[in-house]
């Protein structure tokens, strides 16, 4: 089998990773790298051992598929230029800045007859493919992206930075369209919003209420979904899945507690999971093959070996960014105090009434307790 030639476009702190898994794939020769910062480039180069450059243009039409993780206001130009080149293209999320923009790259890869996948990560995270193997039609779903930060992506705000990827999912699996949105966010730093939440009401009845911060001192990537088949539980970052569905003959007879005498509700206080709410907890570690940016970009050569349509289509980072681009300006709408006049959207918070707690004065207590 002739191992494929792919550059990677783009080489800081993620862009180095796919440099480094598709340096080791077997069936991959990874000729280039490239980076407007030469010596970064040069550096990766050295570690994955293929040609360093600073520009992509001598690379068009001399490579047989391209990885592109560059800032988000580049994807358009980038990828566009391998696409008409008829070079298959793996682009980060989101997948452009503009929907028109997302637009030009899904005609010209339909033109070409190449493929277009998006960076959505988590579409490999083994404990999200466990779930959608199961037959469960979502109702009512929570999700919540949180982490500390990192100062980058600081191009784009909150919602395009991490809720983008759980709006991937939600789409992915409700597939419905949102009928209604109301967002609020808050701008940390003085930029984009640093944190935002958003309530989505789609036309089958399903809402999702989804929450992202780049600004909390832990991470936590949770999603949640409850349905008429039962309860799912996604935690993306132990990669575990909980599941929890009543029992046949719950789901038959049902049950009335409150017919129930004071020891027969106490007793069946003890038998509700086991009994009469079955639940088992997976560990998805162990089915996965390796980890979710190898298997991504595994899929993606696999795409350009054999044509097949990949799992994460030009048309999905599309529908993912056009969701976004509603959340935005949503959040952009909202009045803080609930009148027209008042402050508005994630720049503009009410003065504060005062602080929260004096850091002397808990610093002082916390050391008292600890000398207790």
């Amino acid at each position: 089998m002739n191992r494929l030639k792919i550059a990677v476009v783009g080489v800081g702190h993620l862009g180095k990773e796919h440099a480094r898994i598709l340096s080791h794939l077997p069936d991959v020769e990874l000729v280039a790298v490239v980076d407007s910062n030469y010596d970064q480039a040069a550096l990766i180069a050295e570690r994955c051992h293929c040609t360093p450059y600073d520009s992509y243009e001598p690379l068009l039409g001399n490579v047989d598929a391209v990885s592109i993780v560059t800032p988000t206001v580049h994807h358009h130009e980038v990828a566009r230029s391998f696409l008409e080149s008829g070079v298959p293209v793996l682009v980060e999320k989101p997948i452009t800045v503009t929907l028109a923009q997302a637009d030009d790259l899904i005609r010209i890869a339909q033109a070409k007859n190449v493929p277009l996948q998006v960076g959505h990560i988590e579409r490999f995270n083994p404990a999200f493919e466990a779930l959608l193997g199961r037959p469960i039609v979502p109702k009512l779903i929570e999700s919540e992206r949180h982490g500390p930060f990192t100062g980058r992506s600081t191009d784009i705000g909150v919602t395009l930075d991490l809720m983008i990827h759980d709006l991937d999912l939600i789409l992915s699996l409700v597939k419905s369209e949102v009928r209604d949105i109301e967002a609020l966010g808050s701008s940390v730093f003085g930029g984009h919003e640093d944190i935002a939440h958003a309530r989505l009401v789609f036309e089958n009845g399903c809402v999702a209420n989804v929450t992202a911060s780049r600004v909390s001192p832990r991470p936590k990537r949770k999603l949640r979904v409850w349905a008429s088949e039962g309860y799912a539980g996604i935690d993306f970052v132990t990669k575990r899945l909980t599941l929890v569905q009543p029992s046949d003959e719950l789901r038959k007879y049902g049950l009335s507690a409150l017919q129930l005498d004071p020891a027969r509700r106490e007793k069946l206080k003890a038998e509700v999971f086991g009994k009469h709410m079955q639940s088992i907890d997976l560990d998805c570690n162990r089915t996965s093959n390796g980890d979710q940016l190898t298997n991504e970009l595994k899929h993606f050569v696999q795409c350009v070996r054999t044509g097949k349509r990949p799992r994460v289509t030009g048309e999905d980072g599309r529908a993912a960014l056009a969701l976004a681009d509603r959340i935005i300006q949503a959040l952009q709408r909202h009045t803080w105090t609930g009148t027209p006049e008042g402050p508005k959207g994630p720049k503009q918070l009410p003065p504060a009434t005062g602080k929260l707690f004096d850091p002397n004065l808990e610093r002082d207590y916390l050391d008292n307790r600890e000398a207790a």
